[in-house]
């Protein structure tokens, strides 16, 4: 669809947009998604809505289904979606969770596969905390073939349940999955580095413990020098400058960062149209 156009799918459709946490990317893609597809979105925040508190998720889920054909719900608690999923009957999306990011993940694989032009054999190495964005994207990498290593300090690793499941995906796909608390071990072979905020946004009260556990970290130029030098390096953004990532690596010429929050919206694009309008492209089917 980014490369060959797309036709108004969703002509006469309406999303909302249920969002807890507010957000950048992740509002304005799946806004201007829908619209180039022929339909519309309707941002719902926390204040419109009061999602579990004013009103039960249950009942919210149930009303919202007899209004719009599609959910993209951005929550704190990822039982919020299950439940949004289990009591609405429309399709619901995770446009990110404290627990996961799929819609991250899947940009950040066409990415990749724009600059490498392939999964299997690949190395992404991710430097930070095992949040949500390393769950999705272990995940992602362990389905797509890609080899996915983290540099974690101690008390910040993915979850052993994650691992586990991810091992198992890794299995049939022929990935391997690495946990390592050295991030020049994990930059050796690294053809993708990648790094994400230390603090994200509800943990501002650990700021400082935080700031202490990932001191040598930071994704700078010596750190990089680690890498081949055609590792191209990815952040999902907002970027925390002088913390997890420096000036001169995010505007350098390894960093992709920006080709990757334009992914955003073809990635979204393609997962509206398919949950929405039941269409995939022959590649996508293929």
């Amino acid at each position: 669809m980014k490369r060959n156009g797309f036709a108004p799918l969703l002509a006469g459709k309406t999303l909302a947009l249920l969002f807890e946490k507010a957000s950048l990317r992740t509002n304005v893609s799946f806004n201007v998604a829908m619209q180039q597809l022929g339909g519309q979105a309707i941002y719902l925040g926390q204040s419109e809505v009061g999602l579990g508190q004013r009103e039960s998720v249950a009942d919210i889920a149930r009303v919202l289904s007899r209004y719009v054909d599609g959910i993209a719900a951005r929550t704190y608690a990822q039982q919020t979606l299950v439940d949004l999923a289990e009591f609405g009957d429309v399709p619901v999306i995770n446009a990110l969770s404290d627990e996961e990011h799929p819609c991250q993940a899947l940009a950040d694989l066409l990415t990749v596969f724009e600059k490498k032009g392939r999964f299997h054999g690949l190395t992404l190495a991710f430097v930070g905390d095992g949040n949500n964005v390393a769950t999705s994207l272990v995940q992602a990498c362990a389905m797509a073939g890609m080899n996915f290593v983290i540099a974690s300090p101690p008390g910040y690793e993915l979850k052993a349940e994650v691992v586990e499941r991810s091992k198992h995906w890794a299995a049939g796909s022929e990935a391997r999955i690495t946990l390592t608390q050295s991030p020049e071990e994990a930059l050796r072979n690294a053809d993708v580095v990648y790094t994400d905020v230390w603090i994200s946004m509800g943990q501002e009260d650990s700021y400082e413990a935080r700031l202490e556990a990932f001191e040598g970290f930071q994704v700078n130029r010596e750190l990089l020098s680690h890498a081949p030098a055609d590792a191209i390096l990815m952040h999902d953004l907002p970027a925390h400058r002088g913390e997890e990532i420096v000036d001169e690596v995010i505007e350098g010429p390894q960093s992709v960062v920006f080709d990757q929050a334009e992914n955003r919206l073809h990635a979204q694009r393609a997962i509206l149209a398919l949950l929405m309008g039941g269409e995939m492209s022959g590649a996508a089917r293929a």
